[in-house]
Order: C-alpha cells, then structure tokens, then sequence
C-alpha cells in the first residue's frame, strides 16, 4: 500500500484540486498530502488551457510533493502510463496520449505547481477514465482518449496510480529518464513550436528525445541542434 494519498481530502465538487492542494501546502500540510474531486468548475491544464470533464468520469486529483525531485514531471507522466496500459505514451513533456490514425488523442494531462524555493510542488493530474466520449463536445472528442472504464473503477485506478507513483518517485534519475524514453510519442517525428519570446513565428523540426534534464532535444533542417525546456509543442500534418 502506498504512503501517499494520506491524509486525504475528497470533494464533491471544488474550483480546482490545485488550488485547494495549493492552500493546503502553504498551511503546512505533510508531504503526500491528497485532493480528489468528482467534479472541477475551474480545472486548469498546462499553458492557461481549462481540464473539462463530466462529473464522475475522471480521476481528478492533486498530490503535495515535499522536497520534489527535478523531475517530477517526467515521473508524474510514467506513473500514469505505468497504470494506463501499453497504448499509452507521452508527448512531450507530460501530457499522456494513445495514438489515433496520425494523431495524438490526450488521456490525461499533468499540471505542476509549486514554490521551488520552500521546498513543495502540488502534482496534479487529470486522467479519463471512465469518460465517454460521445459526451463531449464533437470537437473535444476528436481529440480526447478514454481507458473506457467504468466510474467503479476511478477509486481503484487512484489507488494504483499512487503506489505507482510511490515507486517511480524512488527511483534514480537515470532510470527516469530511460522509461520516459521507452514511451516518447514523438521521437522521430516532424514538430512545430512557437517562440517564447520574439515575433509569433512557429518553427519546426524533428523529435529527438530527451536530455538528461528532461529537455526535449530538436534537429533541424540545417542539420543544427537545439533543446526546448518549456513550451508547446504539435506534430506537423503530413
């Protein structure tokens, strides 16, 4: 049995398990500290974007890491392809995906916040699993993945995801980044990303994994090499 999750607080319904996470942390709550929710008004996603799902269809949950590892990231993404099964792969940095024809359909997403310098991150993650998709939007379901279970087994999927994670926290760095390599969704594949900073222009490239800090190594036409440490990045259509 895992340590983490405990203590725990479940919702019925919260603005987001970050924020609630998040208060919990600054008030001094013990490393492994949990929320779960059945249903977010607020949910956020990586770069400003909303996490929409109905209510009791995911595993909605923020996880208090004290003392977090560098990679934490990259940890949060293999623990839920750990329980997610064989079809399921990362995309650059953390978001989980099962591919669909060309496509990457998303099977959760993974949000980190914290405050480095006192020592705490908050994990959250949002995985679908009982999600349907003929209940979403049609435009939201062209691009969503489910595990196609049923609302029964969210609380069992939590608790495997825990003792995943529980384990892969553990780890060495090295053995990190060898099982975020083994489930790399673009490595070898022509990407595009925008610039940080600058005039919008997207630029493109091709995958070429990780770097030992878990920054997303790019060749280019050129026959150059850069990283990126940050950002978003989308496959380029054929």
């Amino acid at each position: 049995m895992s340590t983490l999750g405990h203590p725990r607080v479940h919702l019925r319904l919260t603005d987001s398990t970050n924020e609630r996470a998040r208060a919990l942390a600054l008030s001094g709550a013990p490393h492994g500290t949990l929320v779960t929710a059945a249903e977010q008004s607020e949910g956020r996603g990586r770069q400003g974007r909303r996490w929409s799902a109905p209510a009791g269809s995911s595993l909605l949950m923020s996880l208090l890491v004290r003392s977090p590892p560098a990679l934490l990231p990259l940890i949060g993404a293999i623990a839920v392809c750990d329980i997610a099964g064989e079809q399921a792969q990362i995309k650059w940095p953390n978001d989980i995906v099962v591919p669909r024809a060309e496509s990457l359909t998303k099977l959760a997403g993974i949000l980190i916040e914290g405050r480095p310098q006192e020592g705490w991150a908050v994990l959250g993650i949002g995985l679908n699993v009982a999600l349907r998709l003929e209940d979403l939007p049609a435009e939201l379901a062209l691009t969503a993945a489910t595990l196609g279970a049923s609302t029964e087994q969210i609380e069992p999927t939590l608790t495997r995801l825990l003792e995943a994670l529980e384990l892969r926290l553990s780890e060495p760095a090295e053995a990190t980044l060898e099982a975020w390599r083994l489930r790399d969704a673009l490595r070898g594949r022509e990407i595009s990303w925008s610039r940080a900073a600058g005039p919008p222009s997207a630029e493109h490239g091709r995958a070429e994994g990780i770097d030992g800090n878990g920054r997303l190594i790019v060749a280019l036409a050129d026959g150059g090499r850069l990283t990126l440490d940050a950002g978003e990045v989308h496959l380029v259509s054929r």
